[in-house]
Formats: C-alpha cells, sequence, structure tokens
C-alpha cells in the first residue's frame, strides 16, 4: 500500500528545518533524520547538515525521501527563485530536463522525451518512465540469451565432471555427478540489474500511472537470481551489437541503484538522490550549445590540460580552462563557465587571477568568464598586471521555453563576443 505522495519545491543553497511548512507540507523530524542518516559520517556532497535541518548545495534535481518528493532547483535567475508562482517553477523545471537531456544524460532508446506521459515535471518521474518504457521496448524486441557456466549435482553426466567435488559430494549417491556445464538462457547480469531496479521502483513509486505498468512487467519478467550491486557491477560490463541496444536502461538504473539509501530502522523513509553538479551541467551546456551552432573553420574543445609547474620529484600540475575555442591559434578564445549570479559585483580575485594565467600558457587572444544571468550583457576590465583583457559574458536564462532557442542564442551572444574581440 503505497502513501499519499508529497511534493515540495526548493532552491540550491535553501535550508529545510524541522516544523517549517513548504508548499503546504510540515517537514517532520522523521524527513531531515532520514537525510542525516543518508548523510552518514563521510558525508555527502548533495547537501550539509544543519541545526535541525540541511542546507543544500549546488546540486539539483530530486531527492525522494520515503513519499516525500524533494524537487531542487538552479538559483541563479533571481525572479524564479523568488516566485511562488507554481508555473514558473514547472518552467525551471523544463528547462532543467532540457540541460540534461542536451548534453546527454537523458538519452532514450525506445521513445522521444516528448512522448513521456507523465506531466508532473519531476525529474524522479521522468527517470522512472525512461526506464520502464525502455524495459518495455526491450521486451518487445526480446530479451537476449546468454551463456553462463553453471556447476553442481546432477543426475545425468553432462558438461565436464568435476574429480574432487564428485568424490567430495558423491561418495553415497553414485547415481549423482557434480558437473559444470554451459547454460543458455536469460539468467545473467544485464537482466539481473533490470529485474533489481524493477522491483526498487516498485517499492519507492508514489506515481499511480506508472504502478500497475510496473506491476505487468514484474509479473512477465523472468525469474532470476538476485544479486549485490555497486561500482563495479557496473564498471565490468561491456557492450557488445548484440547488448547494445540494453545501455540506456541500464544507465538509468545505474543511477537509480547506487543513490538509493534504503531505511533499514523503519523501512518507511528510504532516500533516493538523483542530483546533478549544477556547475558541471552549465559548463557541458555552454560547450554542447557552442559545438552545436560553431562557426565553420572554428574548433571548439572542452577540459583541455596543459601542465604549467615540474617539480623535481613528485605529479606536475595542470591547468583546465572549461572551453578553448581554436585552440593552439593566433585566434585562440579560452572561457571558463561559472554556475553563479554575481549580483553587480565583479569577479572574484581567484578567477581573475585564474584567467590571466589562461592568456599566457594558451597564448589567448582574449579570455572571458561565462555566468548565467538575468539578461545578455558583456563588460571587459583590464588586468593590473600586463595589459590583457578579461570579459564577464551574462547570458541570460529566457522566460519562455524553448531549450533549442537558448542553446542557439548562447552560441551566438559567445560568437558575437568573440568575432569582435
Amino acid at each position: 500500500m503505497h502513501r499519499k505522495p508529497k511534493h515540495i519545491t526548493v532552491f540550491e543553497h535553501e535550508t529545510i528545518k524541522i516544523g517549517q511548512i513548504i508548499d503546504g507540507v510540515l517537514i517532520d523530524e522523521g524527513t531531515i533524520n532520514a537525510l542525516e542518516n543518508f548523510f552518514g559520517e563521510k558525508g555527502v556532497p548533495f547537501f550539509a547538515l544543519t541545526n535541525k535541518g540541511v542546507k543544500f548545495c549546488e546540486y539539483i534535481g530530486v531527492l525522494q525521501v520515503g513519499n516525500l518528493s524533494i524537487n531542487i532547483l538552479p538559483k541563479a535567475d533571481k525572479t524564479i527563485s523568488k516566485s511562488s508562482d507554481i508555473s514558473v517553477k514547472n518552467n525551471w523545471n523544463r528547462f532543467l530536463i532540457g540541460m540534461l537531456q542536451s548534453v546527454g544524460l537523458f538519452n532514450v532508446q525506445a521513445p522521444s522525451v516528448s512522448s513521456l506521459r507523465l506531466k508532473s515535471n519531476s525529474i524522479l518521474d521522468l527517470y522512472f518512465e525512461l526506464f520502464v518504457k525502455e524495459v518495455n521496448y526491450l521486451i518487445h524486441r526480446g530479451l537476449i540469451k546468454k551463456y553462463r557456466n553453471t556447476e553442481g549435482n546432477c543426475t545425468s553426466l553432462k558438461g565436464s565432471l568435476q574429480f574432487s567435488k564428485n568424490i567430495q559430494k558423491n561418495s553415497v549417491h553414485k547415481e549423482r555427478f557434480y558437473v559444470k556445464y554451459a547454460t543458455y538462457d536469460n539468467d545473467h547480469k544485464l537482466h539481473q540489474i533490470l529485474l533489481k531496479t524493477l522491483k526498487l521502483l516498485n517499492q519507492i513509486n508514489t506515481n499511480a500511472t506508472l504502478q500497475s505498468e510496473l506491476g505487468v512487467i514484474l509479473l512477465g519478467f523472468p525469474e532470476l537470481s538476485d544479486i549485490k550491486v555497486n561500482e563495479a557491477t557496473f564498471d565490468t560490463i561491456i557492450y557488445n551489437r548484440k547488448t547494445e541496444t540494453y545501455k540506456n536502461a541500464i544507465e538509468i538504473a545505474r543511477l537509480l541503484l547506487l543513490n538509493y539509501h534504503p531505511d533499514v530502522s523503519k523501512g518507511s523513509n528510504n532516500v533516493l538522490a538523483l542530483l546533478f553538479d549544477m556547475n558541471l551541467l552549465w559548463e557541458q551546456f555552454v560547450y554542447v550549445s557552442l559545438r552545436k551552432y560553431k562557426p565553420v573553420g572554428s574548433t571548439i574543445t572542452a577540459q583541455t590540460s596543459k601542465y604549467f609547474w615540474r617539480p623535481v620529484k613528485g605529479r606536475v600540475s595542470k591547468m583546465r580552462p572549461d572551453i578553448v575555442i581554436n585552440k593552439d591559434r593566433e585566434d585562440c578564445i579560452v572561457l571558463d563557465t561559472k554556475w553563479k549570479n554575481l549580483n553587480g559585483y565583479n569577479p572574484s580575485p581567484e578567477d581573475l587571477r585564474q584567467m590571466y594565467a589562461y592568456t599566457h600558457y594558451y597564448n589567448a587572444k582574449q579570455v572571458a568568464l561565462v555566468y548565467p544571468g538575468e539578461s545578455d550583457y558583456i563588460k571587459s576590465g583590464t588586468y593590473e598586471l600586463g595589459k590583457k583583457d578579461c570579459s564577464v559574458i551574462s547570458l541570460s536564462i529566457p522566460k519562455a521555453f524553448s531549450i533549442k532557442d537558448w542553446q542557439e542564442e548562447i552560441s551566438k551572444s559567445i560568437m558575437n563576443w568573440y568575432c569582435s574581440s
């Protein structure tokens, strides 16, 4: 019996506390305790512990605690973060989903994202439905079989007889044979991971639309061996022409299974974290936008390393800007993306020193810091040490939903600055 789902929306760097009411939902002690247990002794990067509460960091996405979904949205746009209008928050949710899709975190084999039936705008619900659609797609194509080695006592001799174990186990039962043989069936790692994820969703899903579909899939899914899943389980998977169609479903399963934390004490406040570092997402989004609309003849690379210090002993130190346009050319441009709102202030001295170093080690014609903002603007400043120019580019977040238009506008703004520099 699934408890009635509850949803709240908060923003990165916001704090929630016991007794606080958000979107009509009371934050109770059980929710905060579950998050504290999830934090553990080693900690997690998604939030920090405070007195009777938690403070979220620069990660955005969804935390599901029991039947409560905590939707964490970006705070770079002040007008949106201050708004209590549900439609405005949903608009950001759609942008966020679009950004994830554009950088490859919403790849899907069977349907397109636009064909998804769920309209809750929850990233978690969308991932759940994507996984279900992927599994249905695989079932429709036909679940593949693979060979696996099996050993045990049999009443007939097949495969290879294991002499030492046969003597050990069958000294009395001469009619049995301890053998090792190959079996060709559905009971292999890919299906075991899918089944484990289906069972997890059946346990934690709070969306009634998906629950019946999950039940139908589980009813028809083959009986498989249970396995323990960790990072190594996924790292050892090798795809080939036959299993390539499983890749998207397995990647979603990886996200869900490795970010799930069961409540071992009560079993009612399990935690599932599906969160993304907004700094990395913004960097990747700007990069893929530039790549998508780059001018003919230009090159754009991401995370290009250069050594800048080599000690007598030990490791060398590298510098790695986010984006380099026309690397190793006279018209080289270096961009560093920063997911923060300057609020009218200048960039930090650390960021400026970093850009100053890039001009020398990349022999860059121009460098710029790229921020999200409420309106497009380009501001230039001159370093005191050397006459090197550094621009600050603020890219506005549109009010109307169109990821494609936003990407095109981002590329246009940066390329216009690049051509005029």
